[in-house]
């Protein structure tokens, strides 16, 4: 749901990131608001993936400020884990358990907060129910991609951080994507996405170009 005082939930000021000795963008200043999706655009090696990192706390960037909620987005902020889900390149399907083993795995890995998480529904919502027993090895690489997108879209959370969400996916699995997004916004939550597949959102895109903070 949104802040009640419609505060902004997610904010960057003069973001810096280095990698391997190396410049990957600086200057780097950007505010998400609840309904919104900030859509990160630019070249491979640009920072894309960089900045997703960053914003999931699994690398620290090397000056500037990140804000969630008004107040300063430390190591460790164990209320922003709880708050955010994060989908790398990799999958994190599990090819030994069946499609609904794996995301009621997630879920006990969740903890409390996903008690009341539907796997079967989650299935349901990705187009995947029919497959609900098989084997995750014999999904094809879009049906894991939904899988791991079923997982994200089951636990709930406010802010949503995608790298290459639609990767692997066929046409209609892109129209999925797009649905349950622009649903997770109308209910309030939030995403930063990186993505060479055109949103059909209407309403709530920002976007941000990182080749012009890549360095010259």
């Amino acid at each position: 749901m949104p802040s009640p005082d419609g505060s902004m939930r997610l904010s960057a000021r003069e973001l810096r990131c280095r990698r391997g000795g190396r410049r990957v963008f600086a200057g780097l200043s950007f505010e998400l608001h609840p309904g919104e999706v900030l859509e990160l655009r630019g070249a491979n090696g640009s920072g894309k993936t960089s900045l997703l990192r960053l914003l999931a706390g699994l690398a620290q960037p090397s000056g500037g400020e990140l804000h969630w909620q008004g107040r300063p987005l430390l190591p460790g902020d164990a209320t922003y884990a709880c708050d955010m889900a994060y989908l790398g390149h990799l999958n994190g399907v599990n090819a030994d358990l069946s499609a609904i083993e794996n995301l009621r795995f997630a879920q006990r890995l969740a903890g409390p907060a996903d008690t009341a998480a539907d796997p079967a529904a989650a299935l349901q919502a990705w187009g995947l129910a029919a497959l609900a027993a098989q084997p995750a090895r014999r999904l094809s690489q879009g049906q894991r991609r939904r899988l791991a997108l079923a997982r994200v879209w089951m636990g709930r959370r406010r802010l949503w951080l995608l790298d290459e969400p639609c990767a692997a996916l066929d046409t209609a699995g892109e129209r999925l994507f797009d649905t349950r997004l622009a649903e997770h916004l109308q209910a309030g939550g939030a995403a930063v996405v990186a993505t060479h597949h055109d949103l059909t959102l209407t309403a709530g895109v920002r976007r941000l170009d990182l080749d012009a903070s890549a360095p010259c």
